[in-house]
């Protein structure tokens, strides 16, 4: 136990000083829109298979992973992880990995709503389509 607590103080360490998040709370919904911790725009990506990202390399930066680490939260109801290319973990929506943008100055932004006709907020009180013509999720993307 006290290896698996020293470890997660050096990560924290290390994410701390790098500035980069690792460990996101379980994402929410801010409104309707679907949101992670300090309140940015989560995002979904039209390419991706169901419970793979397909979003790597130069595509992460522009669109950064909501990433999550193994034992700082765990997976419920709608929201699950999936592991990427590199080993990292990441929240998805319904299978759907989620992303930011990058172009998102402020919590609520939603800049990349429909960038290059792929990549979509998700937002509740409307009817999405699925796989199936009218199957209603109770979210649109």
């Amino acid at each position: 136990m006290k290896r698996k607590i020293a470890l997660s103080a050096v990560l924290f360490a290390l994410v701390a000083a790098s500035g980069t998040a690792l460990a996101e709370t379980l994402p929410r919904f801010a409104g309707n829109l679907l949101v992670d911790a300090k309140g940015m725009t989560l995002y979904t990506f039209d390419k991706d298979a169901a419970g793979k990202s397909n979003c790597n390399g130069g595509c992460a930066t522009a669109w950064p992973p909501a990433a999550v680490a193994a034992d700082i939260e765990r997976a419920s109801g709608d929201f699950t992880v999936v592991t990427r290319d590199d080993g990292s973990l990441q929240w998805a929506h319904k299978g759907r990995p989620l992303y930011r943008f990058a172009g998102d100055a402020r919590a609520g932004d939603v800049n990349g709503d429909n960038q290059g006709n792929v990549w979509h907020v998700i937002r509740t009180g409307r009817t999405a389509q699925s796989g199936s013509a009218g199957t209603s999720t109770g979210y649109s993307y």
